[in-house]
């Protein structure tokens, strides 16, 4: 393979666009979700909802170069690499690097500084701190080019819409039902998670492996994408329809619009135990992929792959 040689600006570029462009660029995916539910939703409230959704986002967002949510999150970072991959001044360059786009970015109003001191609750004011913003850092020998994938995780999706439970290997399939059915109706009450949601579900693992997996099948893999295992991809589906007969709808007000999608991953697991784990992302689903190639081309796109099972 090629080798490619990153400069320090050239990821520092990648990493500010791909963020800034998540705060402020519905993905497209989602974008074509919400246009779908719209046209099925049946319940008035729930239309206007999404409706009003869409022109926030689009005619007053977009086309006005405005952020998509005034919670701008948690800034995160996953990042793809061939072995082909070199970057200056190392790969610990990732991290000082996404340190100061994200700084940038938070001093230019496109993110708002909403990172604080845990106990004192003083802001830091440019989003920085101890481990955020986080770089996920994957290196894959299939590929010749890096991607920096930007997500700005909202809070309310984050706080209300993350939950983990060991069960007994005897609970089984119904109690994993249970438990995601649970999450789903705790998470959504009174729009807590600004439904419709993408819930990503994690299976097996370790605790830390459990979370994990979970969060980044919330945030990392496209509406409409389906597990290649067939009995997982059959539950996703099964879970999907639950919520929408559910009536839970858009921000709890009703209706069959409540979920954009399911996504659930497992790992292999210690036999005593099922871990489990559930995390949501709001409506917006906010994401954006920088890819620099061997040629030095930069695309950007809104759709991840970040599939390492």
């Amino acid at each position: 393979m090629q080798e490619l040689l990153v400069s320090r600006k050239t990821l520092y570029d990648l990493m500010y666009n791909s963020i800034v462009m998540a705060a402020t660029i519905m993905p497209s995916d989602v974008k074509d979700e919400i246009l779908s539910l719209i046209a099925e939703e049946t319940n008035e409230i729930a239309r206007l909802h999404l409706e009003s959704t869409m022109r926030n986002c689009i005619e007053l967002g977009e086309k006005e170069d405005r952020l998509l949510c005034p919670d701008t999150g948690t800034p995160l970072y996953y990042v793809r690499v061939g072995n082909n991959v070199r970057i200056e001044g190392g790969f610990s360059a990732l991290y000082d690097e996404s340190k100061k786009a994200v700084s940038d970015a938070t001093a230019n109003a496109k993110l708002r500084p909403n990172m604080v001191h845990p106990i004192t609750r003083k802001s830091t004011g440019n989003n920085i701190g101890h481990y955020v913003p986080r770089v996920e850092i994957r290196f894959d020998p299939d590929i010749d080019y890096m991607d920096v994938i930007a997500v700005p995780k909202g809070g309310g999706s984050e706080i209300f819409g993350t939950f983990y439970r060991v069960m007994y290997p005897a609970d089984g399939r119904k109690g994993i039902m249970k438990f995601i059915l649970d999450c789903i109706k705790e998470s959504t009450y009174a729009g807590k998670t600004c439904p419709p949601n993408v819930l990503g579900i994690g299976i097996g693992g370790t605790a830390d492996i459990c979370m994990k997996i979970a969060k980044e099948a919330a945030v990392l893999r496209p509406i409409g994408s389906r597990h290649p295992d067939k009995d997982i991809a059959d539950l996703e589906l099964e879970v999907v329809e639950l919520i929408k007969t559910a009536g839970a709808g858009p921000m709890g007000m009703g209706g069959t619009s409540g979920v954009l999608d399911v996504h659930i991953e497992y790992a292999v697991t210690h036999t005593a135990g099922l871990p489990i784990a559930f995390n949501a992302q709001c409506a917006l689903s906010r994401r954006k992929v920088a890819r620099i190639t061997p040629d030095g081309q930069i695309t950007y796109s809104d759709f991840p792959q970040w599939e390492y099972r």
